[in-house]
Formats: structure tokens, C-alpha cells, sequence
């Protein structure tokens, strides 16, 4: 016995919900890598106060920070689409998901976001203030202090976010039939790095767009089949109804019946 077809109304909502996911995500991956390396233009924590102080009282890549940072918030927001339009994705195809991963989800999401726009602020104040705010140059120690933080918010605690926010998407779109099982265990071990990872590298935060490139390409390749039209079905070669009988017993028109 066939499942019944999903009906039109709901396929329709679940590939425009997958296409703005999609593009959302790719649109959200572009802008944040541009602004991961512009802002990292910023002086690190490995580098000595000489870098410190040759960086702010000599101009140079400030612009570039600068423009990072504006480019931050635009991020955010591409991401706060793509959450919220795989979850519309979730509530067409599993009106009844895990609740606990649905809530976890959406609460990882919203930590990712607030603790990057904090740890991208701290990282790139000191050259926001110095090239559009006219303010003198900080001192080294105040300019690695305000580093710290920032690379404390970004690499301990939105990470950790980004991985609870992967592992509890690639587990819903699992059960939802969005992901096939290969690329499924390519994003539990993408989001398992985002969750363990002891690291300051800025490298090691590209594993979160690269993430969500990866799902990106599934749901578009969803909304693709979610908006072809069904196939008709087959109900095999047209039967004929058996001719009616012929009634013998009614008066006959040959002239040798009396």
C-alpha cells in the first residue's frame, strides 16, 4: 500500500522555505568569510606590542578592520534567515519534531549570532574608534586586553554555539529526510570539531560556514525536487466493460417466429 502524496499547498511551502534557506546560507558563508579576514587584519594575541603599536599609530589596515566590522552585522543577519527559514523547512516536513533538539536549536542559533557581534566588536574597537572616531591610539596592553576578549567570545564561546546550532540542524534535517547519510556524517564530524576544538586559530571558524554551505546545497537540492510536479499515476491500460448480454426473451423480428 502507498504512502498518500504530501499535499501540493505543503510542498510548495517547503521548497520556497528550503530555496530561501539555501541562499541565505551561502549568502551568510561569503560575508562572513570576507569579514573574518578583514577584521583578522586586526593584530593577534601572538604578536608582540610592537605590532600593536606600528598598527594604530601608523593607520594602515584600519580601513580594512573597519569595513570587517560593518560587514559583521549583515552576516548575522543572513544567518538569523537561514535559521529561521530551516526551521520553517522542519515545520513542513515534521510538524512534530524533537522537542528538545528543536529548542536547542533555536537557542544556539541566537548564541551564535550575540557572541560573535560582541567578540568582532572587541576585536575590531580600538581601529573602529582610531579611523572613524579620530580618537588617539591605544596603548598596547589596552588594544591586547580588548583582543583577548574578543577571541574568548568568538573561539570559546560562539563556536561552541555554531557546533550545538550544527549538531542539532544536521539531526533534524537527518530525520526529516533532507540528508542522505554520507553527507550527514561529514556534518556530525563538522559540527563534533565546533564543539571540541581547543583552538585560537581563526582558520579552525571556517569549519562553521563550510558547515553551512554543505546543508546549504542539500535543502537547494530539496526545494529542486519539492517543486517538480508529481508524476501522474499509472493506472495501466483502459479496460473495456464486458458487452451486455443479449435478452432472448423478448419478441424476435425474424419472420419465421410465429
Amino acid at each position: 500500500m502507498t504512502a498518500p502524496a504530501a499535499p501540493a499547498g505543503a510542498s510548495s511551502d517547503s521548497a520556497s522555505a528550503s530555496r530561501i534557506a539555501g541562499i541565505s546560507g551561502i549568502v551568510f558563508a561569503v560575508l562572513f568569510v570576507v569579514a573574518l579576514v578583514l577584521v583578522h587584519r586586526a593584530p593577534t594575541l601572538a604578536d608582540p606590542d610592537s605590532a600593536y603599536a606600528g598598527f594604530y599609530a601608523n593607520g594602515g589596515d584600519q580601513l580594512f578592520v573597519a569595513v570587517g566590522l560593518y560587514l559583521v552585522p549583515f552576516a548575522g543577519i543572513a544567518f538569523l534567515w537561514h535559521m529561521t527559514a530551516v526551521r520553517a523547512v522542519l515545520d513542513t516536513l515534521t510538524p512534530t519534531p524533537s522537542a528538545m533538539a528543536h529548542g536547542l536549536n533555536l537557542l544556539a542559533g541566537a548564541i551564535f549570532v550575540t557572541l560573535l557581534f560582541a567578540g568582532t566588536a572587541a576585536v575590531g574597537a580600538v581601529a573602529f574608534g582610531i579611523y572613524f572616531g579620530h580618537s588617539p591610539a591605544e596603548d598596547p596592553q589596552t588594544a591586547r586586553a580588548l583582543t583577548g576578549v574578543g577571541y574568548g567570545l568568538v573561539f570559546i564561546f560562539a563556536v561552541r554555539g555554531a557546533g550545538m546550532f550544527a549538531l542539532t540542524t544536521t539531526t533534524l534535517l537527518r530525520n526529516a529526510k533532507v540528508l542522505p547519510l554520507v553527507p550527514a556524517v561529514l556534518a556530525y564530524l563538522l559540527a563534533a570539531f565546533l564543539l571540541l576544538a581547543v583552538t585560537s586559530n581563526p582558520a579552525a571558524v571556517l569549519v562553521f560556514p563550510a558547515w553551512v554551505v554543505l546543508i546549504a546545497i542539500f535543502l537547494l537540492r530539496h526545494a529542486h525536487h519539492a517543486a517538480a510536479p508529481a508524476p501522474e499515476p499509472d493506472t495501466g491500460p483502459p479496460t473495456h466493460a464486458p458487452a451486455a448480454p443479449l435478452d432472448t426473451t423478448g419478441p424476435s423480428l425474424r419472420s419465421d417466429q410465429p
